[in-house]
């Protein structure tokens, strides 16, 4: 993405802040976000995005400054401790600037736009992501975090501001010029990005897989050096290489090493809270020791689907157990009242109840004699030693650049189970027990400590792709208390977060319903979220609101020109450039899940429409996905299901799924992620269904007994009453 702004000679200006409260209100107070209310009391005088701060701006002809940031974002506390309380940092701002907060997971249109730039200009994004602007909402510099006085030579937030103010006032003209170019160099850059050509094959596939097998952390698991991310669309993609025809035993056996050696050095690892269950957010070393200790609810769904998937490909009770301690989390700590799931736990929380000081992990992190106290002798002894505890602390050399850990350590795991009762000469069934009832003491301990900030958004997409773990953990876990969830959050965002009778969404809730429409990540993962609920269930009304929802995502977003979605509408003037998301970060690309879901609803529904609007999807990102597969891996899933034959497993058998269970237990154990599952009830279900799938009228069980069709393109194998010969017929 730099390649656009080296034709621009401008030097941009980054980095970093805190600051102190002193009783003032500003026009946050009267916001949902909880990012935005965390400013509600700075001296800098803060607006919402809109209108009104334009406005000011255009009216007393002031560049605009742009804070985005999150309510859990351990940095964005930071930078608003040290800068956005401090009196005399907001006098300038409020001089020189109309001061703008963001919370980027209300609107990532915003962000989107403005983290582009500055990634493109300085080579490196984050948040808290500061950039300062034209009236005309054209940027002209940014940068993430900025120290409250200068360090090291790198300038302090007060002298850019008065820098930055400075040149706004002796060149005016220029600095307008340079924002017009900006954008102009921006729109030529993802238009030049536009695909054009055929879908790729295979050979897009086999390139991935060899770059991940070049980058990837032989000792450690992940890929590249630190920081690591969980990323788990590296690990779906893995795991659909381990099992894809025509490639060699070899590559097969490759991939699936490094998706599993990565899962397990990550649950080992600091990266997942051995007490509670759940995924921090990434970790700042190589070995995933220590993590920033946000916890999102999209990585939870991502990380339980990866477990879930790992569980049936091994049969490893390991990894249904993980799935179990993250959707455990998720249930006790981010459900919300009525259903749905909130967004996020903070990084960081105070030391004392009532008392001011905080930091980041302070909730889960240990001194030794707490956990000696605790436990006590040689079970105090074997729990340290399991989970690596020092007495000085066990942050490795480096990962600690601010001494935050001195003294306190991080709960994670550099041996199994089996090696450690070998160590300790004790059996390991009995090793196992010892450990769960002290990680059963700690936690109880632990849970009187001050909890970090909820972040109670409940956001559409986010609850998108938890209702995809919860349900499909529901249906291969066989625990209805996960079908239920599912279930229940995708009530509560028909119920409240829909609008022209359920065909339309809102992006977020809290408190009631905000004004924000859905965009296109919103629509996609939700869509997702109802095709796994519709298969964990057969329950059909999921197939007609995904359907629905399809439709107005088609309308709303599509590019009939080009291909692909917009992730906005276009109709909102304040974002000046309509992009489409080409990245499988940490959430996947609208569009990566969209083609999936095109792909399965074709399976669906035998609608020839929705596996062409799939495949110009993949001409579209073509080019990226020919030479930096990487970017897309979510999309290279959805490339290898289109060049796959499409494939579906029917279960026919009246009344719910339980008479079925013979068929679903042997499904629930087989890794079979290219497949659509259909049940022919008999019934309406079935009726709906054959409407647009008519080999399905002559689908019914078998002599009154359930019974299996194996089928490819809409043509099945012969029918078995059989389990076993069911297990025979999808390679089990």
């Amino acid at each position: 993405m730099r390649g656009w702004y080296r034709h621009i000679g401008l030097v941009l200006l980054c980095g970093a802040l805190w600051s102190e409260e002193a009783g003032h209100t500003n026009r946050l107070a009267g916001e949902k976000s909880p990012y935005l209310l965390q400013h509600a009391h700075n001296p800098v005088d803060w607006y919402p995005w809109g209108e009104e701060a334009f406005a000011r701006a255009r009216q007393e002809g002031k560049m605009i400054f742009l804070s985005i940031g999150y309510s859990t974002c351990h940095w964005c506390h930071v930078m608003e401790r040290e800068s956005f309380r401090n009196e005399e940092i907001a006098t300038l701002l409020n001089r020189h600037f109309v001061a703008i907060k963001v919370d980027r997971e209300e609107r990532p249109d915003v962000d989107r736009i403005y983290m582009a730039f500055v990634q493109a200009s300085t080579g490196h994004g984050g948040w808290p992501l500061n950039v300062w602007l034209t009236p005309e909402l054209k940027p002209v510099a940014g940068g993430t975090y900025f120290p409250p006085e200068s360090r090291s030579g790198r300038p302090g937030f007060p002298s850019i501001l008065e820098e930055i103010g400075s040149l706004w006032e002796s060149d005016r003209e220029g600095l307008m010029a340079r924002g017009n170019e900006v954008i102009r160099a921006m729109e030529a850059f993802f238009a030049a990005n536009r695909g054009t050509g055929t879908v790729p094959g295979k050979e897009s596939l086999d390139s991935a897989l060899a770059v991940l097998e070049q980058r990837f952390d032989q000792e450690h698991g992940g890929f590249g050096a630190a920081p690591k991310f969980p990323r788990p669309v590296l690990l779906d993609f893995l795991f659909r290489c381990s099992v894809r025809e025509g490639v060699p035993e070899e590559e097969r056996m490759r991939a699936r090493s490094m998706a599993l050696h990565t899962l397990d050095r990550m649950a080992a690892g600091g990266m997942y809270d051995h007490l509670g269950g759940g995924f921090h957010r990434y970790s700042v070393d190589r070995y995933w020791h220590v993590p920033h200790f946000e916890k999102m609810l999209y990585d939870q769904a991502q990380a339980a689907m990866a477990a879930l998937d790992a569980w049936q490909l091994t049969g490893e009770e390991r990894y249904a157990e993980l799935a179990h301690g993250i959707l455990r989390y998720v249930l006790r700590d981010l459900a919300a009242p009525g259903g749905g799931f909130h967004s996020a736990e903070d990084a960081d929380s105070l030391f004392e109840q009532g008392k001011e000081a905080h930091g980041e992990g302070v909730f889960y992190v240990w001194r030794q004699a707490e956990i000696d106290q605790l436990l006590g002798g040689e079970r105090a002894r074997r729990f340290r030693e399991f989970y690596s505890v020092r007495q000085g602390g066990n942050a490795p050399e480096g990962s600690d650049p601010h001494g935050e850990f001195a003294g306190r350590n991080i709960l994670f795991s550099g041996m199994s189970v089996e090696a450690a009762a070998r160590r300790f000469d004790v059996a390991p069934a009995d090793l196992e027990r010892e450990l769960e009832e002290s990680r059963k003491v700690l936690f109880e301990f632990r849970e009187k400590r001050p909890r970090p900030h909820l972040d109670d958004k409940i956001i559409t997409s986010w609850n998108g792709l938890m209702i995809s773990a919860m349900a499909r953990a529901g249906r291969v876990l066989e625990d209805e208390r996960y079908l239920e969830a599912a279930v229940g959050a995708a009530d509560f965002l028909q119920k409240n977060l829909t609008r022209d009778s359920g065909r339309r969404l809102l992006r977020i809730h809290r408190k009631g319903a905000g004004g924000i429409e859905g965009f296109a990540d919103d629509y996609a993962f939700l869509i997702q979220g109802l095709l796994d609920l519709y298969e964990a269930g057969f329950d059909t009304r999921w197939i007609r609101w995904a359907r629905e929802l399809q439709g107005t995502m088609d309308r709303l977003f599509w590019d009939g020109e080009h291909g692909g979605y917009f992730s906005t509408t276009g109709k909102d003037p304040s974002i000046l450039l309509r992009l489409k998301e080409e990245y499988d970060g940490a959430e996947p690309s609208p569009n990566s899940v969209a083609a999936m879901n095109l792909l399965r609803l074709h399976g669906l529904t035998g609608e020839e429409s929705r596996r062409k609007r799939a495949e110009r999807i993949l001409e579209h990102f073509a080019v990226h996905l020919r030479r930096e597969p990487l970017q897309l891996p979510r999309m290279l899933c959805a490339l290898d299901q289109y060049l796959d034959k499409p494939r579906q497993i029917v279960l026919a058998g009246a009344g719910d799924s339980k008479a079925l269970a013979p068929f679903l237990g042997i499904l629930d154990r087989t890794y079979l992620p290219g497949r659509t599952l259909i049940h022919a009830d008999g019934g309406k279900h079935q009726e709906y269904l054959s409407a647009s799938l008519p080999f399905l009228k002559t689908v019914s069980p078998l002599e009154g007994r359930p019974a299996a069709y194996v089928c490819e393109n809409h043509v099945c194998q012969a029918p078995t009453a059989d389990p076993e010969e069911f297990a025979r017929q999808i390679g089990r």
